[in-house]
């Protein structure tokens, strides 16, 4: 059990509405899995961002993304944004699982298609509010959309081999 230190920011499980742990306020932690915490906070489950784990008295993860000095929002940087975050039940990042089939930029606005293992994932609405809240920190970026889809069907095939070895899903 941990007290939060200040406000701290967070999302509403499983629906991903935003959350503020108000300052002075006992936290139960239920998980800490790749940078990322879900906390009970008044018989509340809620997923704190690892950026801001600080206001929970935690080590705060920081994502440190290279100056380019334009205005440009980078693809890459998309992508490191989307491998700092993990499915709450498998610890791999979405890139990994196979979960992200597009990132498209225009401009400053980005727009994400993004499916599920399972149509039926009760996760799939946190995982989009972490996917827009990550994604929403990478330079320039103004606008984040994320459209989840389910053609094609998600299978273990969209792994990247290391994830599949890491689950043991490769043979």
């Amino acid at each position: 059990m941990v007290v939060a230190h200040e406000p701290c920011p967070a999302r509403m499980v499983p629906s991903g509405v935003p959350a503020v742990i108000p300052a002075g306020s006992f936290v139960t932690i239920n998980q800490a899995l790749g940078g990322n915490y879900t906390v009970t906070h008044n018989g509340n489950m809620l997923r704190v961002d690892g950026t801001d784990a600080a206001a929970l008295g935690l080590e705060a993860e920081e994502i440190v993304y290279e100056n380019r000095g334009d205005d440009l929002v980078h693809d890459d940087q998309i992508r490191q944004a989307l491998r700092t975050i993990y499915d709450p039940e498998i610890p791999i990042n979405l890139l990994d699982l196979g979960l992200i089939y597009g990132i498209d930029i225009d401009g400053h606005n980005v727009k994400i298609r993004m499916t599920l293992t399972a149509p039926t994932c009760g996760m799939g609405p946190v995982l989009i509010s972490d996917v827009k809240y990550r994604v929403a920190k990478v330079p320039n970026v103004e606008n984040v959309t994320v459209e989840l889809v389910f053609d094609p069907p998600w299978s273990r095939d969209m792994m990247t081999e290391e994830a599949q070895l890491e689950t043991g899903l490769f043979y």
